[in-house]
C-alpha cells in the first residue's frame, strides 16, 4: 500500500511538474523568438528608416539651395562675360552663405578650374590632386546633382556633406559646379537623438568598413572588421543594400544588427540592439512562472498526500475495522497476532488470550429485532474496550463472539481482566423501548506456549469458554485451572 502511495504521488509529481516545465518552455521560445523577430524585422529596420527620413529631410534644404544656385542667371551671366571681377562671385557666394545658414558655398569653374569660395579663390582644381576628385566626377554626372561627404576646401579638418550641383549655360553646355555644404554634426546630432531615445548603438561605415561617423559614446574599434563577434559578417553586411544579423559578442551579450545603404552618402547605416530587453523581461516571466510551477506542484502534491493519507486511513479502517463496533476484524487477526508473538518471543514476554461471547444473545435478536441486537454487540465493545490497554487487541471474531489478545499479560492476569469486563457487562443495563435488559457474558482464558499457532490457542480459548457456558455461563474460566 505503501509502495503504491509512494509510486502515485511520485507519477503524479513528475506528471505535474514535465507539465508546468513543457507549457513554460514552450510559451517562453515562443515568445521569446516572436520578441526577436519582431525586433529583426520591425524594430531595428524603422529605427534605421526613421533616421534616414531624417537625413534626407535634412537634405532637403540644402538641395534645393544648391538648385536655385544652379540656375541663376546670374553665374551664368557672369562665366558667359569671361568670369570678370571675382569678387562679384564671392559676395554672391557670401549672401547665399548668410541667407540660408549654410556653412560653405561654392563655385568652380569648368573654364578656369578655379574654386571660388566666401572668402575669395581658394585654388584651381587639379585633375591629379585627389582632394579634387568629386569635381572630375561630378562633371561627367548624368544626373544634375550628386551628395558626397567630403573634407571642407577650406578647412580640410573638417568633413562636410557637399551638394554638387552641374550648371548648364543657355545651350545646355556644362560651365561649372556649384553648391553648399551642410554640416555634419546635424547628422550626428540625429544619431545621438536616437541612440539616447532607444538604446541603441547608431553609427556609418563606408564601402571599406571603417567607421565614418557615430556617437560621441561609441566603443574606439573604427573599423567594423575589428569589432568583436562581427568580423565574418562584415563581409555580408558590405555587400548588401540591406541585412540583419544577430551575433554573440565574447561577454555573453546577443547583438542584433541592421544595416542598410544610404546612397546619398553611399555609407552604410548601422543600427545596433545590445540584447533584446524583451527577451530580458521574457525571461524574467519564465522563471516566475517556473516558481509559480513548482510551488503551485508543492500544494497539489500537499493536498494529494494528505487527501490520500485520509483515504489510504478510511481504507485501512475499513479493512482491518469491523464496521458495526470498531473492534479489529477477523481478516487482520492473523497478523496482530503473528506481530504480538514475534514481540513476545523476542521480549521473553507473556501473552495471553481471551475469548468473550455474550449470553443467551439470540433472544435478544428475536425478540427485539436485529437492530437492537446490533446496539447490545456495539454496547459491549465500548464496555470492553474501556478495560483494555491501547496495546491489546479487541477483536470482533462473529456475531456476538469476542477475542481479546493481551500482550505482556499472563494468565492470571488475563483472568482480572476478564472478570471486570464480566463485572461491568452484569451492572450495564440495555434499555430496549421501554423495557431494561441486564445481560451477562462468558469468557475464556489461555495463555500462548512458545511454538503455539493460532489454532492450537484458539482451541483452549474455546474449551474454556465451553466450560463456562457449560457451568452456568456468566463466568471466567481459565484453561487448565
Amino acid at each position: 500500500m505503501f509502495n503504491r502511495k509512494r509510486l502515485f504521488v511520485v507519477g503524479l509529481s513528475a506528471l505535474l511538474l514535465t507539465g508546468f516545465l513543457a507549457t513554460s518552455l514552450i510559451s517562453y521560445y515562443v515568445a521569446k523568438n516572436s520578441a526577436v523577430q519582431r525586433l529583426e524585422e520591425e524594430m531595428l529596420p524603422l529605427t534605421s528608416d526613421n533616421i534616414y527620413s531624417e537625413i534626407q529631410r535634412d537634405l532637403l534644404e540644402p538641395l534645393l539651395i544648391s538648385s536655385v544656385m544652379a540656375n541663376d542667371t546670374f553665374v551664368v551671366d557672369w562665366m558667359r562675360d569671361g568670369e570678370q571681377d571675382p569678387q562679384r562671385m564671392s559676395d554672391y557666394l557670401t549672401q547665399i552663405q548668410q541667407k540660408y545658414g549654410t556653412i560653405t558655398a561654392f563655385f568652380v569653374s569648368d573654364e578656369t578650374h578655379r574654386y571660388y569660395h566666401p572668402s575669395g579663390i581658394l585654388k584651381e582644381v587639379d585633375p591629379d590632386d585627389p582632394a579634387d576628385a568629386w569635381y572630375f566626377r561630378a562633371r561627367e554626372l548624368r544626373a544634375d546633382y550628386e551628395i558626397n561627404i567630403d573634407r571642407d576646401t577650406a578647412d580640410r579638418s573638417r568633413m562636410s556633406i557637399f551638394v554638387n550641383y552641374r550648371v548648364l549655360d543657355h545651350n545646355g553646355q556644362l560651365v561649372g559646379i556649384t553648391g553648399v555644404g551642410l554640416a555634419m554634426e546635424s547628422v550626428a546630432k540625429t544619431i545621438e537623438s536616437y541612440q539616447r531615445r532607444y538604446g541603441r548603438e547608431i553609427y556609418f561605415v563606408d564601402r571599406q568598413g571603417d567607421i565614418t561617423l557615430r556617437s560621441s559614446g561609441f566603443s574606439e574599434d573604427l573599423h567594423l572588421r575589428n569589432k568583436e563577434g562581427l568580423d565574418r559578417l562584415f563581409t555580408r553586411i558590405l555587400t548588401s543594400p540591406s541585412a540583419s544579423v544577430t551575433y554573440n559578442a565574447e561577454g555573453g551579450d546577443t547583438i542584433y544588427l541592421n544595416s542598410r545603404l544610404v546612397p546619398e552618402f553611399d555609407w552604410f547605416l548601422i543600427v545596433e540592439q545590445v540584447n533584446d530587453p524583451v527577451s530580458a523581461r521574457i525571461e524574467s516571466a519564465l522563471w516566475v512562472n517556473l516558481l509559480l510551477s513548482l510551488a503551485i506542484s508543492v500544494l497539489v502534491l500537499v493536498i494529494a498526500h494528505f487527501t490520500l493519507r485520509g483515504y489510504q486511513r478510511r481504507l485501512e479502517h475499513m479493512a482491518t475495522r469491523d464496521k458495526l463496533t470498531g473492534a479489529t476484524s477477523r481478516q487482520v487477526f492473523d497478523l496482530v497476532f503473528a506481530d504480538a508473538v514475534k514481540v513476545a518471543e523476542r521480549k521473553n514476554q507473556p501473552l495471553s488470550l481471551v475469548s468473550m461471547d455474550i449470553d443467551h444473545f439470540k433472544p435478544i435478536n428475536d425478540t427485539f429485532g436485529h437492530q437492537y441486537g446490533d446496539t447490545v454487540i456495539r454496547t459491549f465493545a465500548e464496555i470492553a474496550g474501556r478495560h483494555v490497554r491501547d496495546t491489546d487487541t479487541l477483536c470482533r471474531w462473529g456475531g456476538e463472539e469476542y477475542l481479546l489478545l493481551l500482550e505482556n499479560c499472563d494468565a492470571k492476569r488475563a483472568v482480572a481482566i476478564a472478570e471486570n469486563i464480566r463485572v461491568a457487562v452484569k451492572a450495564h443495563e440495555f434499555h430496549f423501548g421501554r423495557e431494561r435488559v441486564s445481560l451477562t457474558v462468558s469468557l475464556g482464558v489461555t495463555e500462548y506456549r512458545v511454538g503455539d499457532h493460532l489454532e492450537q490457542l484458539l482451541d483452549r480459548c474455546d474449551r474454556a469458554l465451553y466450560r463456562s457456558k457449560n457451568e452456568g455461563r456468566d463466568r471466567v474460566t481459565c484453561h487448565g485451572s
